[in-house]
């Protein structure tokens, strides 16, 4: 994890449903004339941001390299990625932000070859998809700007369903594979696990709660981390709370109380006996040795 580099949470504007916002790059630009790219600086988001350039060139960096995008082609930028932008300049078309969770499961399981961390952040569809591609996303713009039109269950299931449909179609439109190897399927799993488990360790502490959110079973989630060379899924998450709480009680000098309010402990006491367990010392006794 950068601790450098600030990470945003989903912030739509008011009124805006269920973890997606839909809106155009001239519109994100002009509601936002002093962020973020003004000055340009590198920031990591726990949503996906998904643009299609219909005009002009949009320069977007993703992971330290400066991505050109031209009209007809897509910037999909992951969770976890840190991105910096460029001035928009020109560059006109939809913008799609949408977390996650907004996915059903099967969907998020067809999806995962291109919302794999090391996906190609620039998509070329086939010309035979480009324009369904386009006139989805404007109907998915379109749905969106008509909150209020109708019940609003019944408006986001529209939504849900443009967005899914459209994904899908990037998703088996652009060269992606869609069949890898169970092999290869079980280590881009545990990949993007990582990258979920980076963003979410404070607030989520349960293999279920990943599992559900990438899109597996939780018996499908441990053999990834297995392949990988782990115990299961849940001791990868137990070792990365416990990283940080021995970067905090160590380093950084915090009380235990607060280390176990940071990583949303129930109470000190369960931080207290999840600590012990792993290290055989009391988070305070810990600390001490650190200092001594």
């Amino acid at each position: 994890m950068d601790e450098t580099t600030p990470l945003f949470g989903f912030r739509p504007p008011a009124g805006t449903p269920y973890s997606l916002e839909v809106t155009t790059i001239e519109d994100f630009h002009t509601d936002h004339d002093d962020w973020p790219w003004n000055p340009p600086r590198p920031g990591r988001a726990t949503f996906h941001y998904l643009i299609l350039v219909t005009s002009g060139v949009l320069r977007h960096d993703v992971d330290h390299v400066t991505r050109t995008v031209t009209p007809g082609r897509w910037l999909w930028v992951r969770p976890g990625h840190t991105q910096c932008w460029h001035p928009p300049a020109d560059a006109t078309g939809p913008f799609i932000l949408f977390e996650p969770d907004v996915l059903d499961t099967a969907t998020a399981r067809l999806l995962a070859p291109v919302t794999a961390h090391d996906a190609p952040a620039v998509l070329t569809p086939h010309p035979d998809d480009a324009p369904w591609a386009e006139r989805t996303a404007r109907q998915l713009l379109d749905e969106h700007r008509a909150l209020g039109r109708r019940p609003l269950d019944l408006h986001h299931a529209l939504r849900r369903n443009l967005l899914q449909a459209l994904l899908l179609r990037l998703a088996h439109g652009t060269g992606t594979p869609a069949g890898p190897s169970p092999t290869t399927r079980r280590a881009a799993l545990h990949q993007r696990f990582l990258d979920t488990l980076e963003l979410r360790f404070r607030e989520l502490h349960h293999v279920d709660d990943y599992a559900r959110l990438l899109g597996c079973s939780v018996r499908t989630l441990t053999r990834a981390a297995q392949d990988a060379g782990h115990d299961g899924a849940r001791q990868v998450i137990d070792r990365r709370r416990l990283l940080e709480a021995r970067r905090l009680l160590g380093p950084a000098g915090w009380p235990a109380a607060t280390v176990a309010a940071h990583l949303n402990f129930p109470d000190s006491a369960d931080f207290g006996r999840f600590f012990r367990h792993h290290t055989g010392h009391a988070p305070g006794a810990w600390a001490a040795q650190q200092s001594s």
